[in-house]
């Protein structure tokens, strides 16, 4: 009789550990994708001091969301954050003059330092000093992008946070070889800390140190498709939100095909 009352509570105990793990399971796919840039902010300003704590010196924080440029300013100061405790050692850098001399004009007395990335004839070795303990860079673009990788190389170990950066415009960096060479030379040495890049009816966030995962649109909340150990993009993100349909009637095995499939591929051939 013992052996049977021990029996049942044991398979009780079993039976609710499996419903908690489903349930677990069930929530997790469910996300809490922010539905605010406030919300976001905050999510990246944790994601970026995860990433720091862990060791890690180039990182970048990507909302790929139209006319988020124009809140680069209003971005940075809320980021300058991250290096609060180094005070007079952080520089935030501003593509150009005119937006830092804004930032300084806005901004007024600061606790930090605030410069541009120079220009041909004014290198960003003039633009930073040997007392500064880390960087912010504001709103990079492909045209910085050479600056950009010297300032990396210049900082050493010290901290480089790249901000809303827009460092892989083809019509700048161009495509093929030239454009593989700098990811394989440079943009494959930042570690994307934060990526969030709203789209319809679906979301790709990435928030450190998770993988990178895609959320399909339901409801009035977005459930989990996939993880991906490297930032989906292109067909293969197309693949995920929209997997191939079986044609009815057609042999097994034939799939649906996707008139926009070749000029994807010849694309992406291209930036390879």
């Amino acid at each position: 009789m013992f052996l049977v009352k021990a029996l049942e509570v044991l398979i009780g105990i079993s039976v609710f550990y499996s419903l908690m793990v489903n349930s677990f399971e069930s929530n997790d796919l469910m996300s809490s994708v922010p539905t605010r840039l406030e919300e976001a902010i905050a999510e990246a300003l944790e994601a970026c001091q995860r990433a720091l704590a862990d060791g890690h010196r180039r990182i970048q924080v990507e909302f790929v969301i139209p006319e988020i440029a124009l809140q680069a300013q209003s971005l940075a100061l809320q980021f300058t954050e991250l290096f609060k405790d180094e005070g007079l050692g952080l520089r935030v850098l501003f593509p150009d003059t005119g937006a830092a001399a804004l930032a300084r004009r806005d901004w007024g007395e600061t606790p930090f330092a605030i410069s541009d990335l120079g220009s041909r004839y004014t290198p960003v070795d003039r633009k930073i000093a040997p007392t500064d303990q880390a960087y912010l860079v504001v709103a990079p673009s492909a045209v910085e992008v050479q600056i950009v990788e010297h300032l990396c190389e210049l900082a050493g170990d010290r901290p480089v946070v790249l901000l809303i950066p827009q460092l892989e415009d083809v019509a700048i960096v161009g495509i093929g070889y030239a454009a593989r060479q700098l990811r394989e030379r440079f943009l494959s040495t930042l570690l994307t800390a934060y990526y969030l890049r709203p789209l319809e009816g679906a979301v790709v966030l990435r928030s450190y140190p998770s993988l990178w995962q895609v959320y399909r649109e339901q409801g009035d909340n977005y459930e989990r498709v996939a993880e991906e150990p490297q930032k989906p993009q292109g067909e293969a993100l197309e693949l995920l939100l929209n997997p191939p349909q079986t044609v009815p009637g057609a042999p097994s095995g034939t799939k649906r095909a996707n008139p926009l499939t070749q000029l994807s591929r010849f694309l992406r051939a291209l930036s390879q």
